[in-house]
């Protein structure tokens, strides 16, 4: 959702676009496409071991899906402030969760000074009765400072390869200059250990940044990514115009307010990245924009041409999108037309690839995208 476009319901919001160098061309569609389930208003997904998935919707609630769609129970309700882009958000196993059962999510909550994005966890058990809870909530980061407003939450989550860190995405809220206040957490990227507290050894804490931040200058971070080499990727919502995908290195600021490929909504100019700003520029940008949702690096073997690509849901554009990677390098690729926004894209045990719907035609179906034969 955009800075002007408040008053709309998140699922009727289009995004304006402008004319500046040529977003990729909708390209013949290569999947199967298989609708498993439909949800109400879903935000994230996460695909267990044995193929089942854990999938939160925006009012709420988590939901344990069959594979195939055919059966669900839910494993909580959680208490959320869902006006606007609020809800409960990204839902991830933990990197022991075949020993742990534990799964770590984020929603948005209302408390002294407005409202903000909270990181917690809690473990799936038997519920007693042949089905399954999650017990043992517990919060363990809120966003600083909370602030009025219903947008740009952000709440993603990802862990480092080797599982002893999480990297946890503070929207700005849509208050501009927090991304650029090093006391402030929103407009971040901030690394964290397992229990929530500031990880050791982040870049900024010298500078007088709060100690949980890596990267700053930021918008609305709704993708967040490990690549096999270890890089992490990052994927934002620009103002009018503007959407990035990022290469997030330790310490380096990304210049949302102050440098940016689109414009402000009433028509100012931010000036766009260049060269010697003192901001680190994105990957790849989109003007005219593709909203961009979730974010997903490939590594199955079902698509074996796209191994290693990153994929993105694209909301206003009806998209789902590829972006070619290579090392530290992106470049555009496939835009597939969905027919609805796309809010979420995972991948399977199995490869396939797996999208959520943001409601539109349907409250918000859940598709398998599997090669055509």
């Amino acid at each position: 959702m955009r800075p002007s476009l408040l008053a709309l319901p998140i699922a009727l919001i289009a995004c304006s676009s402008l004319t500046a160098p040529a977003a990729a061309q909708a390209t013949a569609d290569p999947f199967t496409r298989t609708v498993v389930a439909d949800f109400e208003s879903p935000w994230a997904m996460t695909v267990l071991p044995d193929n089942r998935m854990l999938v939160t919707e925006k009012a709420g609630t988590m939901l344990l899906v069959s594979a195939d769609g055919a059966s669900r129970q839910t494993v909580a309700t959680i208490t959320v402030d869902s006006a606007g882009q609020g809800g409960l958000m990204d839902v991830v196993l933990a990197p022991d969760f075949a020993t742990s059962q534990r799964v770590y999510f984020s929603y948005s909550t209302a408390g002294e000074g407005g409202k903000g994005v909270v990181l917690a966890r809690g473990r799936l058990r038997p519920d007693g009765a042949g089905g399954t809870r999650l017990g043992e909530i517990e919060a363990l980061f809120s966003a600083r400072p909370f602030v009025e407003g219903n947008g740009h939450y952000s709440g993603r989550i990802a862990f480092s390869p080797d599982g002893k860190y999480l990297f946890f995405t503070n929207g700005e809220r849509q208050k501009f200059t927090p991304a650029q206040d090093p006391k402030a957490t929103l407009g971040k990227v901030l690394r964290l250990t397992l229990d929530g507290k500031p990880a050791p050894g982040n870049p900024l804490v010298s500078k007088g940044f709060a100690p949980e931040v890596w990267s700053y200058g930021h918008r609305n971070l709704l993708g967040l990514a490990f690549d096999k080499a270890g890089n992490l990727w990052e994927q934002e919502m620009g103002p009018k115009g503007g959407d990035e995908v990022n290469l997030i290195r330790p310490g380096l600021n990304y210049g949302w307010p102050n440098a940016s490929n689109g414009s402000h909504y009433d028509g100012r100019d931010i000036p766009d990245h260049k060269a010697g700003d003192g901001y680190e520029a994105p990957k790849v940008w989109w003007n005219p924009v593709i909203s961009p949702g979730g974010l997903m690096i490939y590594s199955g073997a079902m698509f074996p041409q796209w191994k290693g690509d990153a994929f993105i849901g694209g909301l206003s554009s009806q998209s789902l999108v590829r972006v070619h990677l290579t090392g530290t390098t992106a470049t555009k690729g496939d835009q597939w037309d969905m027919g609805a926004r796309i809010r979420e894209v995972e991948q399977g045990p199995d490869g396939a690839i797996w999208v959520l719907e943001d409601g539109g035609k349907s409250q918000g179906r859940l598709l398998k995208l599997t090669p055509k034969r």
